[in-house]
């Protein structure tokens, strides 16, 4: 029997994965890692926010990014018909980064996953999780490798950061439906060929063409951007199975962008990902811990995937070395409860987004200041700071804000 022994298996070597190992490698923890895909590869998720530079900077990767002269990400827009809300990373409520990257994640991925082997995490791409089994103090992992061999992997502990892939939900059966609103979206990356100079040719940008539905344009510093739209299940179906054809269609929606993108090839036929939000019945068990998007995914509107990966992997790698160190370990407090805090945080913006509250705070005039600087902090990823009225209130201040907007105006019509 081909087997193997280690202190802690990571499933997936995107950014939660690569943060995990990173982070226990750095503290002499024995780790190996497990990569469904040969590297680089596609997937979604090009836009980060600035709380997730924090992660990267404490496991030790920021410099291999920064070397990659990534599309700085100062901030973001917000265009409805004619209006406009832009958020200023800088200017927010919470201390923290001011800015990130907008990233084609192939190359970002790719830059994470080989700057930990040249670190000396052992990672292995091609490599697929086909069942787990756990016992008293350790687990065994039924692996299958590019070349179809079968082996095993005895692990202490095991932390699921496999995405989209999520591994130890499927085999465990810990899938339950998301309270987000299903939503789909479809998406490609395009040549930029009419890319105006300076900030708008870079800036990224939401453009809200239904109150439920919009288009991301993510712009990349090789000239190549990222587009696709988000919206209720049905409406994307609605514009049937060719999905260049969609595309093409659902681009004549915005106002802002039909022109720049008109007759622009697309570099892959367009991808689908049907009801975008993913959750599940736990965040651990005996043994395991999920991270990332293998534990909760809430919608791309605030482009919050890559932040949460990151939270919660360099969190979980810090528990589990007081796990192997014996220490105690309260995972539900520690782990779940901190992570699902500030999920649940951002679900409220997320939620309200589509029922058009938050929308109608973007696009109030006058702005209020103040009012935007804790939003931005939100956005910016800073969800666990209870000073912020709009962390610690979430679950009533937009909608109550909304409201007094809403009836102003309407006491001004009459």
């Amino acid at each position: 029997m081909n087997k193997e022994s280690v202190d802690v298996l990571i499933i997936g070597a995107g950014p939660s994965g690569s943060i995990a190992a990173s982070y226990l490698n750095n503290n002499n923890i024995n780790v190996k890692v497990l990569e469904k895909s040969i590297f680089p590869r596609f997937v979604i998720g090009e836009s980060l926010i600035p709380r997730c530079m924090d992660h990267f900077e404490e496991a030790g990767l920021l410099d291999c990014l920064k070397s990659m002269n990534f599309e700085k990400k100062s901030g973001a827009r917000f265009i409805r018909d004619h209006q406009i809300c832009n958020f200023d990373f800088r200017k927010k409520f919470t201390d923290g980064w001011s800015w990130t990257w907008q990233v084609p994640r192939a190359d970002f991925d790719n830059a994470l996953a080989q700057e930990m082997i040249k670190n000396g995490v052992d990672v292995e791409f091609g490599s697929e999780v086909t069942d787990v089994v756990f016992n008293d103090d350790s687990s065994t992992t039924t692996v299958k490798d590019k070349e179809g061999n079968i082996k095993y992997i005895e692990a202490k502990f095991i932390i699921d950061s496999s995405g989209f892939g999520r591994v130890l939900p499927r085999i465990l059966g810990l899938e339950k439906p998301s309270e987000i609103p299903k939503n789909s979206s479809i998406f490609t990356h395009v040549d930029d060929i009419n890319r105006p100079e300076g900030e708008e040719g870079t800036i990224i940008t939401f453009d809200i063409v239904k109150q439920k539905v919009w288009l991301w344009v993510i712009p990349f510093s090789n000239g190549k951007t990222s587009i696709g739209y988000v919206g209720p299940t049905e409406f994307i179906e609605s514009y049937g199975d060719n999905t260049t054809e969609a595309l093409q269609k659902m681009m004549q929606l915005s106002k802002h962008y039909n022109h720049r993108f008109e007759g622009v090839d697309y570099l892959f036929e367009p991808k689908k990902i049907k009801n975008i939000a993913k959750s599940v019945t736990k965040l651990h068990g005996k043994g395991f811990a999920l991270t990332g998007n293998s534990a909760e995914f809430l919608d791309p509107v605030f482009s919050s995937g890559v932040s949460f990966a990151t939270e919660s992997a360099i969190l979980a790698a810090k528990l589990v070395i007081k796990e192997l160190n014996n220490e105690t370990v309260d995972w539900d407090k520690d782990y779940a409860g901190y992570i699902k805090s500030g999920v649940n945080v951002f679900a409220t913006y997320v939620k309200e987004w589509y029922t058009g509250n938050l929308q109608t705070l973007f696009f109030h005039e006058p702005e209020n200041p103040e009012v935007k600087e804790k939003i931005c902090a939100v956005l910016a990823g800073y969800v666990w700071d209870q000073e912020n009225p709009f962390v610690k209130k979430h679950d009533r201040v937009v909608k109550s804000m909304a409201h007094l907007i809403d009836m102003e105006k309407e006491r001004q019509s009459n």
